[in-house]
């Protein structure tokens, strides 16, 4: 009795019971993101720690926050959570093309996000004179907001590498745990922003 043979946009349903089952991987990045935790409530307690001795207001004059702007691109992430998990979602199903359209999807919205923040990071500089060594507030904001974009990029970057490995080949169950590692990632990253979104922007 012969297999019928399975295309190279999907892998075998059969075995995508495994996906939910635990593996090395999956509990190692668990591991790693929970004292990647720990980095970011260190920086939260530097921000909160720095607010309760400022002697100006916060953050001091001239530096003036956008809100509205940063709520934009906050929405942008948040919802790059939604097509991350879709993207999620196809690759248990074994539909190669529904995790490369929606992985790209969320690859393009999480660009946007970084830019949009480097651009405020531009309007901080130029028009209010806030950089990293004006005042403590620039220190924390700059470190706190930064290091979170720099974990953004590196989401990004693993973004790249899945679809570009989509396409080599036979899509594998082995790729499709890859893609929720990944989505484990990002969903970290835009939970911690939300975090900070509301501890700089909205609590001050």
């Amino acid at each position: 009795m012969t297999t019928a043979p399975v295309a190279s946009g999907t892998f075998d349903t059969s075995r995508v019971h495994s996906l939910t089952r635990p593996n090395m991987v999956s509990v190692g990045t668990i591991i790693w993101l929970s004292s990647e935790l720990m980095f970011f409530a260190g920086l939260f307690a530097m921000y909160f720690t720095a607010r309760a001795r400022a002697t100006e207001g916060w953050p001091p004059e001239p530096t003036e926050l956008n809100l509205p702007y940063a709520l934009i691109f906050t929405i942008i992430l948040v919802a790059s959570s939604v097509t991350c998990q879709l993207g999620v979602f196809a690759a248990e199903q074994g539909n190669v093309y529904g995790l490369r359209r929606w992985f790209t999807i969320t690859f393009v919205m999480g660009l946007v996000f970084v830019l949009a923040q480097a651009n405020e990071y531009r309007v901080l500089v130029t028009e209010h004179g806030t950089t990293i060594s004006s005042s403590t507030y620039g220190s924390v904001f700059y470190l706190t907001t930064g290091f979170h974009a720099l974990h953004v990029i590196g989401g990004l970057v693993a973004f790249v590498y899945l679809l570009i490995r989509s396409t080599m080949g036979r899509f594998t169950p082995a790729q499709a745990t890859s893609a929720i590692v990944v989505s484990y990632y990002w969903h970290f990253v835009d939970v911690v922003w939300v975090g900070l979104f509301a501890t700089i922007y909205l609590i001050r």
